[in-house]
């Protein structure tokens, strides 16, 4: 096969010349430069502040305190540094002077009327012990009033439970299915995020350099502007790569220190459907916004004047991240219905709804139907705009070109 029809020449330039462009590497490490300082800064100051904040609750200060509810414990309070007082503006006014760290008012009633401290102000961090001393001072007074350890575990909320939620006869795996294809939408975003820019000058640069004339007399333009869609999605594979693998090692190696919570895979449920679908739609939504995207840059003459359509395209992408409540609570709003037929927000709200469970399988075939076609659509267009816009330097190319014999008639009318 002749190198005019060679589509794996196309492939091997483009992602070649993609990944030896320093501002790729730049654009692809930073953020994963970016959160691996913050793990390094998060690492080293995590330790103090745990041990800061548990202090805080058993932390001795020298506090006063009255009692109108009757339920602290006077030997509890002393232990933690409390004197009781019969005055409260007397409190009040020894921590003004500096002799008593703290003042607590303990009102009637707890559980409606709130707990009234003042204390000597010794930074915004360090006054919280204040607080923390007089909820524990009345917590384990009440537990000490309550006696059984059992009914103050009830009443201070400590109660364990187990959910098991069942659908179609069978048990559903609620979260924990809904995990693995949450994976699609964050992949989407991400890839909208990194490789939005080269979908937009995949076309413009070789228009920009004035060099599309050679490069048509040597490849076909659907050959060429197929080769370089496929071309981004590799470039966006490594890109995924490159972000993803220091930040699982990350995780794996500092979990722990981090505090961060542990993520045992053995507890998601894989499901199949949901796992294919959410490809399917990753996909299409994929080839359209590309496709859509290389055909803007061959409409436009620079990419200054594509910008502003650009940043339009990207917030329509975007969008349903302003209706995620509405997306989660109520799939059938109307809102939501419109997103999920949308072209160009079609995608995220789909994979969303499928990752919850609320896409209907009928409804995510049409979707899928429905976004590969429109993505053809827009690769066709990408190549008729790229065969004849690109030779229009300096000015955009009329749409009327799309049409059969466009292109003829807007020569006859120039």
């Amino acid at each position: 096969m002749s190198t005019q029809h060679n589509l794996g020449t196309v492939i091997r330039f483009e992602v070649t010349r993609a990944l030896a462009k320093r501002s790729f590497w730049l654009a692809t490490l930073a953020m994963p430069a970016f959160i691996a300082l913050v793990m390094v800064l998060q690492i080293g100051s995590s330790s103090s502040i745990s041990d800061q904040t548990q202090g805080q609750a058993s932390a001795h200060i020298n506090f006063a305190y009255v009692d109108d509810s009757g339920l602290v414990n006077p030997q509890i309070a002393s232990a933690a540094g409390g004197t009781r007082i019969a005055d409260q503006n007397v409190g009040v006014e020894q921590v003004r002077s500096g002799a008593l760290d703290a003042f607590v008012h303990y009102p009637a009633d707890p559980s409606s009327q709130p707990v009234q401290i003042s204390g000597r102000d010794v930074g915004m961090f360090a006054s919280g012990k204040y607080e923390a001393v007089a909820k524990s001072v009345l917590t384990a007074s009440v537990s000490a009033k309550i006696g059984d350890p059992r009914l103050a575990a009830i009443s201070s909320g400590q109660i364990n439970s187990v959910t098991t939620t069942y659908k179609d006869g069978a048990v559903s795996g609620g979260l924990r299915e809904a995990l693995p294809a949450l994976l699609f939408p964050v992949l989407f975003l991400l890839a909208i995020m990194l490789l939005g820019n080269q979908m937009l000058s995949a076309t413009l640069e070789e228009k920009e350099n004035r060099v599309t004339e050679m490069i048509l007399t040597t490849i076909e333009p659907d050959r060429l502007i197929v080769g370089k869609i496929i071309s981004l999605f590799i470039v966006g594979f490594v890109q995924f790569l490159v972000f993803s693998v220091p930040t699982v090692l990350g995780y794996i190696a500092f979990r722990d220190r981090m505090s961060l919570p542990n993520i045992d895979l053995s507890t998601l449920v894989f499901s199949p459907s949901r796992l294919i679908i959410g490809f399917l739609l990753l996909l299409g939504g994929f080839a359209l916004v590309a496709g859509s995207l290389v055909a803007l840059g061959a409409v436009m003459p620079t990419a200054k004047d594509a910008g502003p359509v650009f940043s339009a395209m990207i917030l329509l992408v975007f969008m349903p991240l302003y209706a995620s409540a509405l997306i989660i609570s109520d799939p059938s709003a109307l809102i939501v219905r419109f997103f999920s037929i949308f072209p160009y927000s079609a995608p995220l709200t789909a994979m969303a709804r499928n990752a919850l469970g609320t896409l209907p399988v009928t409804t995510a075939i049409a979707t899928i139907v429905w976004l590969f076609a429109l993505a053809a659509v827009a690769l066709v267009a990408a190549v008729r705009l790229f065969k004849y816009g690109s030779l229009s330097y300096g000015q955009r190319l009329s749409l009327r070109t799309l049409l059969p014999g466009g292109r003829e008639r807007g020569g006859a009318r120039g």
